[in-house]
């Protein structure tokens, strides 16, 4: 019956006609990423037929890029369809209709998943010869390719855009993260048009496409319900979206979105970030080939792991007590000798010095060794967790049959591991961003439920050193391969011969896109939506596939982050350290920066300086670094700090700039912080009409913020109130006595800031219908920020809870309605150039 069915389908198929956009003939010349016009000639030509290409080719049907109907030009994207008929004919039955178009996959186009991890450092998972183990990593690496020469930006935003654009991060204008974008073009936090994604690129040429993780790549004033949403990923070339658009989430209560919907969480004591968007992940393929078993997909796979906070369950947690008890010290040196013995590091090879501010294990107090052995327990059981949950995922792939052609990058790190912890760690990650420290003492009081929901953590950056091994510096650090040099794994079985090799070719994070499109048999799109695009930056990796000894075709590299800056040509590598990741102020300015210079084909970990010895080759690398800045918009260099938190210091467009007021409504949720009313360090007032229910109200008024920071007006049991959380470290709360009655009433909260300074107090005070009905001292307030995940809610209080009493999510919902709710502030007139030079005095006088 199968048979017959099926010869039923083929019979009207051919009856009807289908024109069908893919690979035509087998014996077709692969098309690179760098595809040229029929007339010219590719670069090395010659030397292309050498590598694997060909061998690719073979299984993978690529087409040519002739405009003929069997073969269209793919290099402009869409398609575009074929001329519809005009027809004089009245009746449909005596007309034959024209063959269907529809845009396929070359033939044997592979799937492509490219995994992500977030803050991972060169020298911390098993595969290249780390402490914590990689089963999964591991895994792929013996049935594929190591990459130890492969690097990123030093950053979460500019890492990603490079990634998925085949171009440098200044070209996609993502010079920084998005939160700290500023009006110069290179650094606006806007992708341009002209540098379409590969994602498009893909699904333009008959892929499924779906990403799952971490986004943070949308501009931080495009994260509201307002849009516009061009820069979301399901209009930057994603079917499917589900994760979180910012640049870190709770674990365990996360601010999530299918597609550009909020999406409530589960009631759910167990619920965890990593395994939900696992399961996402596994649905949607094995969704995905039941539907349609021959178009291939492309997955973006991109945890919030192993970035703060550091969540993870209890159980996994309890694997890894003892195993860092030696200490970072020790551990570097331990790791060093590993990497030598698997090869990913040249024998010889010595670690580099690590930042003075790091102190020596051996010179720590009990106490100390104590939290920080147990925040890198946590932090590897993190590590440890998130590989588990990502072979869950590729078990998926694998149960569909088609892991064989299947292309897998498994980039260990973003950027190197983060060393944002500052010298002890924290509890709470937004004290650092707030310039207040964390003291062990204090922290030691929480050491049991470090990584729990009752703590957003990050760690001491002493272990950011260790896990950069054999490197001395870490995230943030352009120039340095402890911030730039990652571990990478591809895996594609049908379409690589070698196996558990070890390639040294040097190779950047822009390589990816221009490699999976020649291993797709793609060309590069030269019109994209109508838009001319930017050429690729990047260079394919294919030629690496089967040839280990194959020369470098990615020579020249320049890198940049906040003045942190440095140049590779050829082997040799130029840099400055401009700034710590830790330190408030820069070292020089950028005019008098210090330059160092390493030859990176004797000295691996960037331990000889050369620069005295050789002060015309660095001369020579110190002009090639200005003509690359030059050519890929990197000048000017912009090394401000918080300055460029506040976008009206840097020409940020800012929703709510020259407001003083915002009117709202129940059901208005989600408003992250870059896109709601500034009340840091001013006074505010809050005015509700509300409506209480015959048997009187409860939940939230309006929230901002959560359990690490935040404010809210509520009512509980009937009664207003009010509290302010300071960093989860103080509570300050001001209730009414009395009872709301039944039917209309309007709460009004009064908060006087002290003034004279950031992070002041103030009085706060409550009013029903235009009595005042409770007055409370507020001591502290935060001057600089809430969070990068919670939002600020009208009726709810999503994600974690401000006050723990009322809850958050369906639990802290109003029971009544709120038909009008007015914030406004006061003294908002105040310069932001002023205000950034106090937040700096202010921070730099907490945390000396």
């Amino acid at each position: 019956m199968k048979n017959v069915l099926r010869t039923l389908s083929l019979a009207a198929v051919t009856a009807l006609g289908v024109i069908t956009i893919a690979s035509a003939r087998a014996g077709a010349p692969l098309a690179t990423a760098n595809t040229l016009a029929s007339d010219e000639k590719p670069v090395a030509q010659t030397e292309l037929k050498k590598t694997s290409a060909a061998d690719v080719q073979k299984k993978t049907a690529a087409p040519a890029s002739s405009k003929t109907p069997d073969n269209p030009d793919r290099t402009v994207l869409p398609i575009p369809e074929p001329k519809r008929p005009v027809y004089k004919e009245l009746d449909a039955r005596k007309v034959k209709p024209p063959p269907r178009f529809e845009v396929n996959a070359p033939a044997g186009a592979p799937n492509v998943v490219i995994i992500l991890i977030d803050d991972l450092g060169f020298g911390a998972t098993s595969a290249f010869g780390g402490p914590i183990r990689t089963p999964t990593l591991d895994g792929l690496a013996q049935n594929g390719l190591r990459y130890n020469n492969f690097h990123t930006t030093a950053l979460c935003s500019p890492t990603r855009a490079a990634l998925k654009s085949g171009r440098n991060h200044h070209t996609v204008n993502m010079g920084f993260i998005t939160e700290m974008a500023t009006s110069i073009p290179g650094a606006t936090g806007q992708i341009p048009n002209a540098t379409a994604p590969l994602a498009e690129m893909l699904r333009l040429n008959g892929y499924s496409t779906a990403a799952f993780g971490k986004w943070h790549e949308t501009a931080a004033w495009e994260t509201s319900v307002s849009g516009p949403f061009d820069r979301w990923p399901t209009r930057q070339g994603f079917d499917k979206f589900y994760g979180f658009i910012g640049g870190e989430t709770n674990q365990w209560a996360p601010f999530l979105f299918d597609g550009v919907a909020q999406v409530e969480l589960p009631e759910d004591p167990n619920y965890h970030f990593m395994t939900d968007m696992t399961d996402k992940a596994v649905a949607w393929i094995k969704y995905q080939k039941a539907l349609t078993p021959d178009k291939p997909f492309f997955v973006y796979f991109a945890p919030g792991a192993v970035h703060a906070p550091h969540h993870v369950p209890k159980e996994w947690i309890a694997r890894w007590k003892g195993k860092f008890d030696q200490g970072w010290d020790k551990l570097r040196e331990e790791t060093l000798a590993r990497q030598i013995k698997l090869g990913v590091v040249p024998a010889g090879t010595k670690l580099a010095q690590k930042p003075q501010a790091i102190k020596d294990w051996d010179k720590l107090s009990a106490d100390e060794k104590r939290l920080f052995a147990h925040q890198a327990e946590v932090f590897g059981a993190f590590l440890d967790y998130t590989d588990h949950e990502i072979g869950r995922m590729l078990k998926a792939v694998e149960a569909t049959g088609q892991l064989d052609n299947t292309l897998v990058f498994y980039i260990a790190g973003d950027n190197g591991t983060s060393g944002e912890g500052g010298e002890n760690g924290m509890f709470n990650e937004y004290t650092y961003f707030n310039g207040v420290r964390e003291d062990v003492p204090d922290m030691l009081k929480v050491l049991d439920k470090w990584g729990s929901p009752e703590t957003y953590p990050h760690m001491a950056a002493g272990w950011a050193v260790a896990f950069d091994a054999p490197f001395g510096w870490m995230k943030q650090v352009a120039s340095d391969f402890g911030g730039t040099r990652n571990g990478m794994v591809v895996s594609w079985p049908r379409g690589i011969k070698a196996k558990n090799e070890i390639r040294t070719q040097f190779s950047h994070v822009i390589d990816v896109a221009p490699t999976v499109l020649e291993a797709a048999g793609l060309p590069e799109p030269k019109v994209v939506d109508g838009t001319p695009q930017i050429p690729m930056e990047g260079v394919s990796m294919v030629y690496t596939f089967d040839n280990a000894k194959a020369n470098d075709r990615h020579v020249t590299q320049y890198f940049e982050m906040a003045g942190n800056r440095a140049m590779y040509h050829d082997g040799w590598f130029a840099r400055t350290i401009h700034r710590a990741p830790w330190e408030r102020e820069v070292r020089n300015p950028l005019q008098s920066d210090v330059w160092e210079l390493y030859d990176t084909r004797s000295d691996f970990s960037l331990t000889h300086d050369l620069a005295v010895k050789n002060p015309k080759k660095l001369s020579e690398m110190q002009a090639l670094f200005m003509k690359e800045a030059e050519k890929y918009h990197v000048l000017p260099l912009d090394d401000r700090l918080f300055e460029r938190a506040l976008a009206s210091a840097v020409g940020r467009p800012d929703l709510m700039a020259g407001r003083t007021s915002l009117t709202l409504a129940e059901g208005m949720t989600g408003m992250m912080e870059n896109v709601f009313l500034g009340v840091k360090n001013m006074s505010k007032t809050i005015t509700a009409e509300i409506e209480v229910p015959a048997g009187g109200a409860h939940g939230t008024i309006l929230a901002q913020g959560g359990r690490f920071g935040g404010w809210a007006l509520y009512v509980k049991d009937g009664r207003p109130a009010y509290d302010y959380n300071w960093l989860g470290m103080k509570r300050s709360s001001i209730a009414a006595t009395q009872p709301l009655a039944p039917g209309k009433a309007v709460i009004k909260f009064d908060f006087a800031y002290d003034g004279g300074g950031l992070g002041k107090g103030g009085t706060g005070t409550i009013f029903v219908n235009g009595q005042k009905v409770a007055e409370e001292r507020i001591e502290r307030t935060q001057p600089l920020m809430f969070s990068a995940d919670e939002t600020a809610d009208v009726g709810i209080d999503l994600g974690t809870p401000v006050v723990e009493s009322m809850g958050s999510e369906r639990k802290s919902q109003f029971t009544g309605s709120i038909p009008k709710l007015t914030i406004e502030v006061y003294d908002a007139n105040i310069k932001a150039d002023a205000r950034v030079q106090d937040a700096q005095k202010e921070v730099n006088r907490e945390t000396r």
